[in-house]
């Protein structure tokens, strides 16, 4: 992703021409495609690791809070909700996509933010024996393609997640 932000409000507004739901395709680790509607996306970026502020005795996965136009927001490692490998290695800057439910913002990080595309509602099968089971609940289903199987996320099951609750 070559800018710092995307504004999706614009590419949601752009194209309405086109058929099918508008979403946010992502890797959330280096082995795992992922896309979320862009009705619960309100924005995508490229931040400086600098930029979360960390925050002592936070539960498994948060990373933090960050200033998001002139909000603060928690900010959390999805591989790490999810139970998905991540890399080990300190990364200098964060890929963070900021998902809205209701009234809760959350920023999510993720490995890399690679664009937008268009599907059917019909197109988004059921994720049963698809993917491993520990991930259905965060999900509202996949799309199997050609070279890949897409995790269609629930951005209000990741923000209500059992993993972001004290212990």
């Amino acid at each position: 992703m070559n800018n710092s932000s995307i504004t999706l409000a614009n590419i949601r507004d752009r194209d309405q021409n086109n058929l099918g739901d508008g979403y946010l395709k992502f890797f959330v680790n280096p082995r795992t495609p992922a896309i979320l509607s862009m009705k619960q996306t309100q924005e995508a970026m490229v931040v400086s690791v600098e930029s979360v502020t960390a925050m002592p005795n936070m539960p498994f996965g948060i990373l933090g809070l960050m200033n998001w136009r002139s909000s603060i927001v928690w900010v959390v490692d999805l591989p790490k909700i999810l139970n998905l490998q991540s890399p080990q290695n300190r990364p200098r800057q964060y890929s963070v996509i900021i998902v809205r439910t209701e009234s809760m913002v959350l920023g999510l990080v993720v490995h890399e933010i690679i664009g937008t595309l268009r599907f059917n509602s019909d197109e988004i099968g059921s994720p049963v024996g698809q993917v491993a089971s520990s991930l259905v609940p965060y999900l509202r289903g996949c799309i199997v393609q050609e070279k890949e199987i897409l995790l269609v996320l629930d951005a209000h099951a990741i923000v209500h997640s059992s993993n972001l609750r004290s212990e």
